[in-house]
């Protein structure tokens, strides 16, 4: 099964800091085809326990290991026996292992008491993922998911410093150190600027968010706070990258008395004129707009999207900054040339969050201008949540079934693969493909993306997913 390859031309010794903790061993996910692990033997279920003698705690170490030319590890079979590998490679040459998790040790939880925390605003009972409070700085480098940085011990400042973990994501919500201190409910979390100094010294850069509070950490304190935050914008040194502006999201499993009000379209109206009027001023004197509006606020305002040019290089599209200008603009793209007519007759429904219904419209009108295409656009509120504007992501199966009970179906209905949990069937309420397409009767086909959604729509992809009992 194993075998000792010498994929090595040059050798150059590395040195990589000592780890000394007790690490679990990090499961293999899959192979690559045609790579080293492949060839060497490794296989799903096989586990690294070390990599020359020091154990990775997560991805980040486990790339920085195997930067090294000479290999010698530590693997733990499925079948529960260790094997000792020697590999020699080319620098930088990667392994082709996908692990099941990105951590090999323990998660990082949140320490904080922040009374808007979704995952604080859920029904009990469900699949436990969806209450871990994650908070860990290791998932913001690799994967853009924000933190507080109030749990933070020592070796971890150290260990972002040391190993240039760069750019994190950072929930700042305010400047002011009593309103974070407000809005966290930790006493650690006023010094959230000496923190960002901190960055500045070490050559950290940070993209923030600002979830906005009515009558919280609105108004002056906003407008103070995206200000202290592009003190640390400049021409010598670009600590604070950008700020996305984010409304509030409550649902009705919210804790009462919390002190929380949801955002209206008047409320949302006012916060868009004051943050454009802040943009204008920083695009001045900073050459940037600096701070942008999540997507959220103009739908909920009724009011038309920015120009896709004025998000710059859309820093924050995956917080919902532009998002949605840049799917229509995808959609736009791909409806320009258009077949008068389909080879088959074809009646669908699409289905998104109301939030974002008026925007697609001009989109549909344009599909079902083609001969032998209907496609019924359906915008859900979301009952589950007691949201009456949602965005898609958070529609849930029952959402589904009570939005779309007695509707004209036609043959199938498509959604989007973000209401799903990643590779599997489960919706947001832990019901399944199947159950939804029983009580509808009808199939359910998944949408992978904006990429694919106009060709298979109209018949030319055959990409979609229908993933049962996944």
């Amino acid at each position: 099964m194993w075998q000792e390859i010498n994929y090595r031309e040059d050798p150059n010794d590395l040195m990589v800091p000592n780890i000394a903790y007790k690490i679990n061993p990090a499961e293999i996910e899959s192979v690559e085809a045609n790579s080293i692990a492949e060839e060497i033997g490794f296989e799903s279920g096989d586990s690294i326990i070390s990599i020359n003698g020091k154990k990775p705690r997560d991805l980040i170490d486990y790339q920085i290991l195997i930067s090294e030319e000479f290999l010698n590890i530590s693997v733990l079979d499925k079948n529960h026996e260790i094997h000792n590998i020697n590999i020699e490679k080319d620098q930088d040459v990667n392994l082709g292992i996908n692990f099941k998790d990105a951590l090999f040790d323990s998660i990082k939880q949140c320490n904080n008491r922040c009374p808007f925390c979704f995952i604080d605003q859920q029904p009990s009972g469900k699949r436990k993922s969806l209450y871990i409070k994650d908070d860990d700085y290791r998932l913001s480098f690799l994967y853009g998911s924000y933190l507080t940085l109030t749990n933070l011990k020592k070796e971890d400042w150290e260990r972002i410093s040391r190993q240039k973990l760069s750019p994190l994501f950072i929930s700042v919500h305010a400047t002011d150190p009593d309103t974070r201190e407000k809005l966290l409910k930790n006493k650690k979390a006023g010094i959230i600027l000496d923190q960002i100094s901190w960055f500045e010294k070490n050559s950290i850069q940070i993209h923030a968010q600002i979830v906005v509070c009515p009558d919280i950490n609105d108004g002056e304190i906003l407008e103070k706070s995206i200000l202290e935050l592009a003190d640390f914008y400049k021409k010598s040194s670009q600590t604070v990258l950008s700020v996305a502006i984010v409304p509030v999201g409550l649902t009705k499993f919210r804790p009462e008395n919390d002190g929380l009000k949801s955002v209206s379209s008047e409320y949302a109206i006012k916060t868009i004129k004051q943050v454009e009027r802040i943009q204008a001023c920083l695009q001045k004197s900073h050459g940037t707009r600096f701070c942008w509006l999540a997507d959220e606020w103009y739908l909920i305002a009724g009011k038309t999207l920015p120009k896709y040019n004025t998000y710059e290089n859309m820093p924050q599209e995956s917080n919902g900054v532009g998002s949605i200008r840049s799917f229509l603009k995808i959609l736009s793209q791909k409806t320009k040339n258009l077949p008068q007519t389909v080879e088959k007759q074809k009646k669908v429904s699409w289905i998104v969050g109301k939030l974002v219904y008026e925007a697609l419209i001009p989109i549909v009108e344009k599909l079902n201008l083609i001969d032998g295409l209907t496609i019924n656009l359906y915008g859900l509120p979301s009952i589950y949540w007691g949201q009456e504007q949602v965005v898609t992501g958070l529609l849930t199966g029952e959402d589904l079934i009570y939005g779309l009970q007695n509707k004209d179906l036609g043959e199938c209905i498509y959604i989007p693969s973000i209401m799903l949990k990643i590779n599997t069937d489960l919706f947001l309420d832990d019901k399944n493909i199947k159950e939804v397409e029983n009580q509808l009767n009808t199939e359910i086909h998944v949408l992978d993306g904006s990429n694919d959604i106009i060709d298979t729509l109209i018949g030319k992809s055959n990409k979609t997913n229908h993933i049962k009992n996944a």
